[in-house]
């Protein structure tokens, strides 16, 4: 089911057009910005090729249908007006026409945000369980040896800590936040939701 309603979009007020900001599902950096009508948003939804209507040629344009830098659809949010749409997609290539990631070169993405794309990754470990992955083989031994992992993970961190190696505090803080985030996958819960908890605590 689209999370877009497009008939929620008010086209009056926007004369037909709305503009539509695309962002980086993996990292939230802003790629670029659109305008899109009724049927430029309908075809985005339904093809998964983000297509925005062209002021200049008259017409649908899908991006990519000349370089083959496509923008798959993700998922979209109208904005609280109504008037503005933020289109979260999975750039292939570059976006801009000089050949940058993005046409707002000057904001550079929190490569923090890269957990989410890891998210999603694990997410799709859990559900597809590929034969040759170590994560389809962590969620096939279930929880307790999910659980065991983690704490293991938990004590070599705290080794390194005390060796004051910063390479191997860093690649022992990685192994624990994947196998934390596999656990999380395995409990129903996010990464996000652990968050809530911190924004709660420390706001």
């Amino acid at each position: 089911m689209p999370d877009i309603n497009i008939d929620q979009v008010d086209w009056e007020k926007v004369d037909g057009l709305v503009p539509a900001v695309i962002q980086d599902v993996n990292n939230g950096q802003v790629l670029m910005l659109g305008y899109m009508n009724q049927a430029a948003l309908s075809h985005t939804i339904n093809s998964g090729k983000v297509t925005f209507f062209s002021r200049s040629k008259n017409r649908l344009w899908t991006k990519g249908e000349t370089s083959g830098n496509w923008i798959d659809y993700v998922k979209g949010e109208i904005d609280c007006d109504a008037d503005t749409i933020l289109i979260q997609a999975r750039p292939h290539g570059p976006v801009c026409h000089t050949g940058s990631i993005s046409c707002f070169n000057d904001i550079v993405p929190d490569n923090t945000q890269f957990l989410g794309q890891l998210g999603l990754l694990i997410a799709d470990r859990h559900a597809a369980m590929p034969a040759g992955s170590y994560t389809t083989s962590l969620f096939a031994e279930g929880k307790a040896r999910i659980a065991q992992k983690g704490g293991e993970e938990g004590v070599e961190l705290a080794r390194a800590r005390m060796k004051d190696d910063q390479t191997e505090i860093a690649n022992e803080t990685a192994d624990l936040l994947f196998h934390m985030m596999v656990l999380l996958q395995d409990a129903g819960l996010k990464l996000g939701d652990v968050i809530k908890v911190l924004e709660e605590r420390y706001r």
